[in-house]
């Protein structure tokens, strides 16, 4: 399988509230649904050395993170009955403030959802070949440690 037929999960820039909004609310027809858990990866103003964390320039190995993004999930897919699952990621530049980071699962019951959401984030925090330098206000910057 090329790249090509990996679905694209990447969004440039910040991913918006509309984006997020339009996808919750495309899902009130799929009436086989009876929760949604979603998880919102936000840019934080870290202090490190005496530096504010101003923005994050997230950089990928795009072949590789979206082989990843898709076998995991494939896995989430396996492991968790779930009726539908999106997954968006920024690259490049997103502020402070901004979401970096969207997870959104159903399922006919919460526990399946939420149990879903919060492998899928762990799983993409651990496996993806995603890398965000954090950009400080005096214009250095440093590769971001994943917590």
């Amino acid at each position: 399988m090329n790249k090509t037929s990996y679905k694209n999960v990447f969004v440039e820039g910040p991913i918006t509230p509309e984006k997020i909004a339009t996808s919750i609310a495309h899902h009130q027809v799929k009436t086989n649904i009876g929760a949604h858990d979603i998880f919102l990866g936000q840019v934080r103003a870290d202090e490190i050395d005496g530096k504010t964390v101003q923005a994050i320039a997230y950089e990928s190995y795009e072949e590789m993170a979206l082989k990843t993004f898709h076998e995991i999930r494939e896995a989430a897919f396996e492991k968790f009955d779930l009726t539908c699952m999106h997954i968006y990621h920024s690259t490049g530049i997103v502020k402070v403030g901004e979401i970096c980071l969207f997870v959104f699962t159903s399922s006919a019951h919460r526990k399946e959802a939420m149990d879903a959401c919060r492998y899928l984030v762990e799983e993409i925090k651990e496996k993806t070949a995603v890398f965000g330098k954090e950009l400080f206000e005096d214009d250095s910057h440093q590769w971001k440690i994943n917590k």
